[in-house]
């Protein structure tokens, strides 16, 4: 790492000078320039482009727990400790889920609360004598909408509903 930043900077300051500051001799810089790539770096350097690819076919969602996992299931036997290093080294970062909480109801306030009409009396003899309401949220791949029904008791049919994105006085 150290002889890495010596070779990267070499070009803008002297490298004895650079060795001086960090405190490595010139002559190990120069040897090891001299040394062949070790296995383990060239393993390591395809295995990156494996994490990369993986890492990008995911959208970026992958941390190293999952592209273990993809890369096992591929025929990589490679440990997820090693994978966790290499991607902090290259700066690849999974992206944590955000828990999606949806706010329905406002339980704290002054309002008055509506009376009970039915007395859970829930039968009708004849059509429009009393309308029900409902309201539902729906899950999408875009986020949530919200549905709000309106059903008439005696016939069970639905009178009218609207869907909005948002959950306002203006659905009902």
């Amino acid at each position: 790492m150290t002889f890495g930043f010596v070779d990267e900077h070499r070009h803008i300051w002297p490298v004895r000078t650079i060795c001086s500051v960090l405190g490595v001799s010139v002559s190990g810089y120069y040897a090891w320039r001299r040394r062949p790539e070790s296995k383990r770096s060239i393993e390591n350097r395809a295995l990156l482009n494996d994490i990369r690819c993986a890492h990008a076919e995911s959208g970026g969602c992958y941390g190293a727990p999952r592209i273990h996992a993809a890369l096992q299931a591929a025929g990589r036997q490679i440990g997820r400790h090693r994978i966790a290093r290499l991607m902090r080294l290259a700066g690849l970062r999974g992206l944590a889920a955000i828990p999606r909480r949806v706010r329905t109801t406002d339980s704290r306030h002054d309002y008055p609360i509506a009376p009970n009409r039915l007395r859970r009396n829930f039968t009708a003899t004849a059509p429009n004598q009393v309308w029900l309401a409902d309201l539902t949220y729906i899950r999408t791949g875009e986020g949530w909408l919200f549905l709000a029904a309106l059903i008439d008791m005696h016939t069970r049919k639905v009178m009218g509903w609207s869907m909005r994105e948002t959950l306002h006085a203006s659905i009902a």
